[in-house]
């Protein structure tokens, strides 16, 4: 009698997620959430502050959270938030934090900037930078701009940090304007130690496979992305550098880039791409590609071992890097 064949399941994008992550994003499905592109900003902003640190660990206790401002281009004090392991003379990562420049703040990653910290041995400065649509492109552009110059040159010393070991990342929409901040740093000769991508958008428009593949029902849906792109930039503008950092006329000189894509993501195929043209540009780069999850799994410490992974794997490129700079 012959063994009856083995059946093959066809590869689909689902089958691509570990049965952790799968679990989990059923759990979310089943709890019936309101979208974002179903709110008015400001309900968006209070659902995110809500459920953003759910599956992260407890905050870590640190020596040092502090609160302070940081001068916008304009004047403005933008909030921002220091977290670091001790009280000594530490190298610094200005971060900032994910939400489509829409929703986010520095509550909904102190979580995640507390683990940095923690396991880097460095200081991180989080910046509250001005969300869309109040503040439209390039608001948050300048404000990263702004806080890495004064960071670079008297905030720094004033916080008793070594700016001259200064790192710029951050994740999602923080991942775009941290790889922008990195260009601008290139152009006006301010040394950086690293840039730290993690599943940072870098294209015009969501026309990749990926954004096709994984348009629904893993986290970051094309709709969502739709409706945080339409708050924060007019459309005949999305050609701009400065929100689609891959078409920048060169990269050639930017800082050294460690990269963290997740492979059931919309954004990881302009996070590989944005890599390849690192790399074509001379500049080194490490990149992270890790199977199975999907975008924003950094912060689902509780319920996932890859997001430890992955920040400590963000801490040991720091270390290094700042270990690396004259």
């Amino acid at each position: 009698m012959r063994p009856r064949p083995k059946t093959v399941l066809p590869v689909t994008a689902s089958t691509l997620l570990t049965p952790a992550m799968a679990g989990l994003l059923d759990r979310i499905r089943r709890a019936q959430r309101v979208p974002f592109h179903a709110m008015t900003p400001a309900e968006a902003r209070t659902a995110y502050d809500k459920a953003a640190e759910v599956l992260e660990p407890p905050r870590a206790p640190l020596a040092r959270v502090q609160d302070i401002t940081v001068p916008a281009a304009d004047g403005t004090p933008l909030p921002a938030r220091l977290y670091a392991p001790n009280h000594d003379r530490l190298p610094v990562l200005l971060y900032l934090h994910g939400g489509g420049f829409v929703i986010g703040g520095l509550e909904t990653h102190d979580s995640l900037c507390r683990q940095l910290a923690l396991r880097s041995g460095g200081a991180v400065l989080a910046l509250d930078y001005r969300l869309a649509p109040a503040h439209r492109f390039p608001t948050a552009v300048d404000d990263t701009w702004a806080a890495l110059h004064w960071l670079a040159g008297p905030g720094a010393a004033a916080l008793g940090l070594d700016g001259s070991r200064l790192a710029v990342g951050g994740d999602s929409a923080g991942g775009t304007l941290a790889a922008v901040a990195a260009l601008h740093a290139r152009d006006c000769g301010l040394p950086l130690a690293l840039q730290l991508l993690i599943t940072p958008g870098t294209t015009a428009h969501q026309d990749t496979p990926s954004h096709r593949l994984f348009a629904n029902g893993f986290l970051l849906d094309a709709a969502n992305v739709s409706w945080f792109f339409d708050h924060y930039i007019d459309h005949h503008h999305r050609t701009d550098w400065r929100f689609a950092p891959l078409l920048a006329d060169d990269l050639d000189g930017v800082a050294p880039a460690w990269l963290l894509l997740a492979e059931c993501d919309p954004l990881v195929d302009e996070g590989i791409a944005y890599a390849d043209r690192l790399r074509m540009a001379g500049v080194p780069v490490d990149l992270e590609l890790v199977r199975g999850m999907t975008h924003d799994f950094i912060k689902m410490g509780r319920a996932l071992k890859e997001a430890g992974q992955a920040q400590q794997a963000a801490a040991d490129a720091l270390r290094a890097a700042w270990t690396m700079t004259p």
